[in-house]
């Protein structure tokens, strides 16, 4: 029988956004070369002066301070690589503590708005869940570029909400950018720490690395990976497909039954467990997979070429 390989798809998924603020180790204090700045308005957008600002690296003692001039715009000299809590403050006004991350002795511009005490506080996130449901709208009609836009000047508004890394890596990744995908997602990546959103940005960073052709460390990360922690078995499958490729049928099988024990509904499991047990030469399994496949499913992507697989099994 001639060898058909398999095509792997990157699959998207949908996660959830929040806000965390990381702890640092670092020991660095002030002294450093980078700058903190920004600017600071009211609620009108009319800059406000004689705004203090006071900065504090984490787990450091020593406090950087400076204030706002007529233009609203503010700096502050002689920050180290880290994270910064800066407060901002002005009598009559609401203090408002933003934390801001210095990385290559560069930090992104921190744009504040201050409201006068008492003032309604309007809830950050439901600008931000509103824009990343527009972005995704935008990303399934096809528009990626405009959908990364959005993520990204939400980045540069709230940088401390990481997790729009991971969806401007996915940006790239519809696009088969995958070296840029894997710069963003590398930075969601070591801030992140929800253990369900960590689980599927690995499994998305295995499936980036499957595409750039280093499988090694996409099994990698999937062999540490606890299968109950899976939401869907789709990126495992890939890794089937990648040893189905590889001769490597048995191993692909191994894996494909362990699927089977923890998404019994699966049915397209029983597909590529049919091919894998083909790639081992064990036909007499096969058949009795593909059969059963085409019984749950007669209506799937695969089942054409499960019915002529099963034809040519019968020569």
């Amino acid at each position: 029988m001639k060898a058909v390989r398999i095509a792997i798809p990157i699959r998207t998924a949908v996660m959830i956004i929040a806000l965390a603020m990381m702890a640092t180790s670092a020991m660095a204090q002030a002294g450093g070369n980078a700058r903190l700045a920004g600017k600071v308005v009211d609620d009108q957008g009319q800059p406000i002066a004689d705004v203090t600002v006071r900065a504090q690296m984490t787990g450091q003692t020593d406090i950087l301070s400076g204030k706002s001039d007529k233009k609203g715009e503010w700096q502050i000299k002689g920050a180290s690589n880290g994270e910064w809590k800066v407060e901002l403050s002005k009598s009559g006004l609401e203090t408002t503590v933003e934390v801001v991350e210095v990385k290559g002795d560069s930090a992104p511009p921190l744009n504040v708005t201050l409201l006068k005490k008492g003032a309604p506080k309007a809830d950050p996130m439901a600008e931000v869940n509103a824009q990343v449901k527009t972005a995704a709208e935008l990303a399934q009609a096809g528009k990626i570029p405009e959908a990364r836009k959005i993520y990204e000047d939400l980045l540069a508004k709230y940088p401390q909400i990481y997790q729009l890394e991971g969806f401007i890596a996915r940006t790239y990744a519809a696009e088969n950018n995958v070296p840029q995908a894997l710069e963003h997602l590398k930075v969601n990546l070591e801030k992140e720490k929800d253990p369900a959103l960590l689980t599927d940005l690995k499994l998305f960073h295995a499936e980036l690395l499957m595409e750039s052709g280093d499988k090694a460390g996409a099994n990698a990360i999937l062999s540490a990976i606890d299968m109950k922690d899976l939401k869907d078995p789709y990126t495992f499958i890939n890794q089937s497909i990648n040893l189905i490729n590889e001769k490597k049928g048995q191993e692909a099988v191994d894996l494909l039954t362990k699927l089977m024990a923890q998404f019994p509904n699966a049915n397209e499991l029983y597909y590529y467990r049919g091919r894998a047990y083909i790639a081992s030469e064990k036909l007499d399994e096969a058949r009795a997979d593909l059969e059963k496949f085409v019984a749950l499913a007669p209506n799937a992507k695969e089942t054409a070429d499960a019915k002529k697989i099963l034809e040519q099994l019968k020569k």
